[in-house]
């Protein structure tokens, strides 16, 4: 599934590019990434960046989001703090990168948390922690689409890209408020797709299998105690099929730079 022309998800944790010589297939193109500062959204806007395009990176993470943007250059990056539970926020960063380059081509609302790793039972759902896993995943992402809309339908183009989860589709493999945060996800791209494909305005969904992201190892640090970096890279671990590693269809996971793969 192409996202923006000439992206697509990379197979087997390796990216792939169609035209070897062809390393500036987003020339021109202006993007927003949230959750920029680490995981898929550092591996995403890395990507986007070696391929020639320019990069807003929005994040709370304030000392890794200006790390990575001095990594990237002056030239091809910048870092915003965004927090996407407050919509004013989410408005400044998408006209921040307008008024900095002249338009958004390519918005990725990538922003994440996971919430509590108790689990518990139904019964004893913790709304509050319910409200702030929502408030970031799924109310963030539909301010973000909100947003980018507004700036995105008069020029009748542009890719909107919005990060569910594979825990959106299963059940039992992470805590319900994140499963659910994340099957809202994909249930409000399925709303609004056909509306701002009528604009020019594509919107997807992308839903990650298990990727070693700091989020990731976070969740995995505390279901297996003593898990280290290299664990969470092997294939098949024991363990990891107890705790739903055994889900993944293909019987691996990821690191965050196999969702951005660029071809």
């Amino acid at each position: 599934m192409a996202l923006l022309p000439g992206v697509g998800v990379a197979a087997a944790g390796r990216f792939s590019t169609a035209a070897a010589d062809d390393s500036q297939r987003l020339a021109g193109k202006v993007a927003l990434i949230t959750g920029a500062a680490s995981g898929i959204g550092a591996a995403t806007a890395r990507e986007f960046v070696r391929h020639g395009a320019k990069v807003v990176l929005a994040d709370v993470q304030d000392d890794q989001g200006r790390a990575l943007a001095a990594e990237l250059g002056a030239s091809a990056a910048s870092y915003t703090r965004c927090d996407v539970t407050d919509e004013a926020q989410v408005s400044a960063a998408v006209d921040l990168a307008v008024a900095r380059h002249g338009a958004l081509d390519v918005a990725f609302w990538n922003a994440g948390v996971v919430g509590s790793l108790s689990r518990p039972p139904m019964g004893a759902l913790d709304l509050a922690d319910f409200d702030r896993v929502m408030a970031v995943n799924t109310r963030g992402v539909a301010a973000g689409v909100k947003h980018t809309a507004r700036v995105m339908v008069p020029r009748r183009t542009g890719s909107i890209i919005c990060t569910a989860s594979i825990a959106g589709v299963l059940g039992s493999v992470a805590p319900h408020p994140y499963s659910v945060s994340k099957a809202a996800v994909v249930g409000l791209v399925r709303a609004v797709a056909g509306e701002l494909a009528r604009s020019g305005v594509r919107v997807n969904a992308v839903s990650p299998n298990y990727i070693a992201t700091p989020l990731v190892m976070r969740i995995l640090q505390e279901c297996v105690p003593g898990a280290d970096r290299r664990r969470a890279q092997a294939h098949r671990g024991e363990a990891h099929q107890r705790d739903g590693w055994r889900r993944a269809p293909a019987g691996r996971h990821r690191e965050g730079g196999a969702v951005s793969g660029v071809r």
